[in-house]
């Protein structure tokens, strides 16, 4: 498929546009004489030091900019810095874009919210299935997600066809029944951003262009392309064993209305200013799609239209970050405050989440400031070790080792959480996800509840059953290690090294932590520090030729290649 190019735009921005852009850039760039703003640029500076890739930001407050810098790299290779009107990938924060986009053409009357998705798509196997465009908005369409499927990943670099990519996920069978649970989605938008053509008869660039970009004179926000010159764009980099890489290429039909766009930290100040206005939606239409969708059993997902929601300190946090080849992003707004902040990367090997919420709570006057941990008694302790049944396969598992408790999902990494208080826990001392312990009347512990900033909680009843045994591991020659260290490819630009250090094998993928890896077999290793299996392939000889990534419920295998 060959990506629609832009029509030229006129040279004049309309007045309102004009007024707004004219309102970031007229502020001053930093102001030396404000605590919070200093501590905010510290922050900054040390997330993304000056030789590194790094990230363009700005912090808004009623209007007012209060931080808007570039901090790091923009082009290792020249040594280029980041400046703040440098254009860099959104990632998912297209997926904002693409439901402002379906709730356009609902107010127009060209659609219904409630439409089941075979209006648009007739020849679409539902089998029996409504999934409606609220379902595809909200991630609870049970459609699998084409990202989750391990044969696009070997199709990243192919140019194809909007009904193309829909061809890769339409037969696969559901993850479950449309609005009973939430699972981040990526086929849900790209189905939106064909809805969008069918319905408009434009392009999905075309559509965004005419009815968002140009009205709101957001200049330099684009559809991704790799052939269109784009001024003041960014390469993007990843991190492998080696050291630093460029990252590798993917076409953007690919992520389309799901993660597609560029764009800066000025013209997504500009997208939020418009928000507090009804320049392109209706007030009813926004406080819709800021709304967290609840589950049919009445469980709150966390997440609307685009956006997740959530709360910090009373105050209203709206929220969406993104993460595409080379780059991650973070966009978050606490409205009570007027409060907007954007922060743009162009790394793809570490989150900008963290210190753009930091920036956020800085700006409203909340500073987050990390958690301390209360000491609990031997006997509270004890009363919360057990085996927790999240789901007929799932199960959380509580340990007690010494002064210290640990959770553990299934067979993955055991994770040590810090009391707040006898039943409410944290995991890292800056973070905001919280594992609460249930009660009965009578004071013995029922249940838990993890709640995170993004998703609906994960809920799990307290069983009698024992303690499982710590997965042990059985013992390799050096021989037989030997033979499985290589170079394993996933898909290309992602691959998994096997490394031998004495009686020990490590694993590491692309851009990923360093983990060793335990014999449950000859052929078949397990990692301990998360739920995940690696499966030999070997040919007549003994050879290792490939293996198979055993995690999540799916098998990806992989070609050794070195």
């Amino acid at each position: 498929m060959t990506l629609a190019r832009r029509t030229r735009r006129g040279a004049l921005l309309s007045l309102a546009a004009l007024l707004l852009l004219l309102t970031f850039q007229a502020a001053p760039a930093f102001a030396q004489d404000e605590p919070a703003v200093r501590e905010m640029d510290e922050l900054m500076s040390k997330a993304y030091p000056p030789n590194e890739p790094g990230a363009a930001v700005i912090v808004v407050k009623n209007g007012k900019t209060l931080l808007r810098k570039g901090y790091g790299l923009a082009d290792v290779e020249l040594g280029v810095k980041v400046e703040p009107d440098m254009v860099f990938r959104l990632g998912s924060i297209t997926k904002q874009f693409t439901a402002a986009s379906i709730l356009l053409l609902a107010e127009q009357g060209k659609l219904s919210l409630s439409d089941d998705m075979t209006k648009f798509f007739p020849d679409y196997p539902a089998k029996g299935r409504v999934v409606t465009v609220e379902h595809l908005l909200t991630h609870t369409s049970g459609i699998k997600s084409y990202t989750s499927i391990p044969a696009w990943h070997k199709l990243l670099r192919n140019d194809m066809a909007v009904a193309e990519v829909i061809d890769l996920f339409k037969n696969e069978p559901p993850d479950f029944a449309p609005g009973e649970q939430w699972a981040y989605n990526n086929s849900g938008y790209f189905l939106l951003g064909a809805i969008i053509e069918k319905v408009s008869g434009m392009t999905y660039e075309q559509f965004l262009q005419k009815n968002i970009f140009g009205p709101l004179g957001m200049t330099h926000t684009f559809y991704g392309s790799a052939a269109r010159v784009i001024p003041r764009r960014v390469p993007g980099y990843t991190m492998s064993k080696e050291g630093l890489e460029n990252s590798d290429y993917i076409s953007m039909t690919q992520p389309y209305a799901a993660g597609s766009l560029l764009s800066t930290v000025d013209d997504l100040a500009l997208w939020d200013a418009s928000l507090y206005t009804e320049k392109l939606l209706k007030r009813a239409s926004l406080q819709r799609a800021w709304t967290p969708y609840v589950l049919k059993d009445g469980t709150p997902t966390g997440y609307g239209f685009g956006w997740a929601e959530w709360q910090y300190e009373g105050r209203t946090v709206i929220e969406h970050g993104g993460g595409i080849q080379g780059f991650t992003t973070d966009g978050i707004r606490l409205p009570e405050d007027r409060v907007y902040v954007a922060v743009l990367t162009n790394r793809d090997y570490s989150s900008p989440d963290p210190v753009a919420f930091k920036l956020a709570a800085l700006a409203a006057g909340k500073p987050l400031r990390p958690s301390v941990a209360v000491q609990l008694k031997p006997e509270e302790m004890d009363a919360l070790v057990g085996v927790y049944q999240i789901n007929e396969r799932e199960t959380y598992t509580v340990r007690r080792d010494g002064t210290k408790l640990t959770i553990q999902r299934n067979a993955g990494r055991q994770n040590e959480i810090f009391p707040l208080s006898p039943t409410v826990f944290f995991y890292e001392p800056e973070g905001l996800d919280r594992l609460t312990f249930a009660k009965d009347a009578a004071g013995k512990v029922t249940g838990l509840k993890v709640t995170r900033r993004i998703g609906p909680p994960t809920s799990a009843a307290r069983t009698d059953k024992p303690l499982p045994k710590e997965r042990e591991a059985v013992k390799l020659t050096p021989e037989v290690l030997e033979r499985y260290v290589g170079v394993y490819e996933l898909r290309p630009g992602f691959s998994i090294a096997v490394t031998r250090r004495g009686d020990q094998l490590f694993t590491q993928a692309t851009g990923q932590p360093e983990y060793e890896i335990f014999a449950a077999s000859e052929k078949l290793f397990f990692v301990r520090a998360f739920d995940a299996q690696l499966e030999f392939q070997t040919d007549a000889e003994g050879r290792a030729t490939g293996v198979i990534l055993h995690q999540g419920g799916g098998d990806t295998p992989a070609k050794k290649v070195k």
